[in-house]
Formats: structure tokens, C-alpha cells, sequence
């Protein structure tokens, strides 16, 4: 939010910062908590308050029932939040590399965080989730079953990547394939 948000709000609301961080990236954006924000497909324009402070939903329900009847072929999961798309690298073993190539659209709240702190997209992925949270690694046929469990809870879902081989890596590596470019990342 400090990356969106002007500096005015560091005075309005004193208590949404650690005022021991320097001034320079306490809410160091250009919005205003009402400016609009386009958020696209035909809908109508947000404030930035709202597309910044809106609920993230809970997967517990879902991930509960996928447990119930999976969890034999649930090999790992991951919630991609402080770590963004690049939290994988803590738990593959050297020889591992993830390629994520399907992932979802960019939402626009990531875009906007990008463009007003100019930050790189490679960087975007490594911190963020960029739209999707949570990943199960298991096999294709496992992967549908889950998919028809998410459909029940009005959640979509879809195969992002892969893991393969990477046998002459000693480190475990990560590749994100996006249309925001292709970034590879080493454990």
C-alpha cells in the first residue's frame, strides 16, 4: 500500500506505519485513498482504497475437502503469500526446477502496485502472489478432481506448471513464464 498511497495519508493516519521507517517510503505513491482505478472486462472503475483494501478470500474450506478425499496424492502445497511465486524455492529439494508458464492474468491491483512504485517485474513475482495464492503439486488426473472441488466453492482453478528434472543444478530452481516476461529464479 506504502507504494500506491501519496504522503498525505502518512499524516491523516499516523497508525498504519511504523514510525520509525524512513519518510521516503512511508506511502511514497501518488494515490489518493478515492481516486478511481480502471480494473478492466467492462467493469465499472474502483478507488484505490477499495482495490487496495479489499478481503482476501479463505481457502481453508476448500483445501479442507480436497484433504478429505486427496490427501494420498497431495505432494506439496504452497501459499504464495511472503514469498510471492518464487516461496517454492524453500521447499524443493536441489535438482528441482518449477516452471510456472500458465499462470492467471496479472489482476489489475498488481499492476498498480507496479506502476506506481516502478518496481521490476521480476521483483513483483518474487514478493507477491500476482493473483493466485495457493498451489497444490500433484498429478493431472488428481489436478481435475480438484479443479470440479473448487468449482463447488465458485473458485477457479487451473494447472499453472510443472516440475521437472534439473539434475545439474545443486540449487533448486524457479521460472516464471507470465505475460509480463520470463524470470528465472535460483533456492
Amino acid at each position: 500500500r506504502h507504494e500506491v498511497f501519496a504522503n498525505s495519508l502518512a499524516s491523516e493516519f499516523p497508525q498504519t506505519f511504523d514510525g520509525s521507517l524512513p519518510s521516503n517510503l512511508v506511502y511514497c505513491g501518488k494515490l489518493d485513498l478515492e481516486d478511481k482505478v480502471p480494473i478492466g472486462d467492462g467493469r465499472p472503475d474502483v478507488t484505490a482504497g477499495k482495490l487496495v483494501l479489499s478481503p482476501t478470500r479463505t481457502y481453508a474450506p476448500i483445501i479442507a475437502k480436497i484433504l478429505a478425499s486427496h490427501r494420498k496424492q497431495v505432494h506439496g502445497m504452497v501459499h504464495c503469500s511472503g514469498g510471492g511465486q518464487t516461496k517454492v524455492l524453500h521447499f524443493l529439494k536441489p535438482g528441482l526446477h518449477v516452471i510456472k508458464d500458465n499462470l492467471l492474468p496479472v489482476p489489475p491491483l498488481f499492476s498498480l502496485i507496479q506502476e506506481q512504485g516502478g518496481t521490476d517485474w521480476k521483483e513483483m513475482y518474487q514478493v507477491f502472489n500476482m493473483g493466485h495464492r495457493m498451489e497444490i503439486y500433484t498429478d493431472a488426473e488428481t489436478a481435475a478432481r480438484i479443479f470440479e472441488i473448487a468449482k463447488t466453492f465458485n473458485v477457479e482453478a487451473q494447472i499453472v506448471g510443472r516440475v521437472e528434472a534439473l539434475p545439474s543444478s545443486p540449487k533448486p530452481q524457479a521460472t516464471i513464464k507470465s505475460e509480463k516476461g520470463e524470470f528465472t529464479y535460483t533456492g
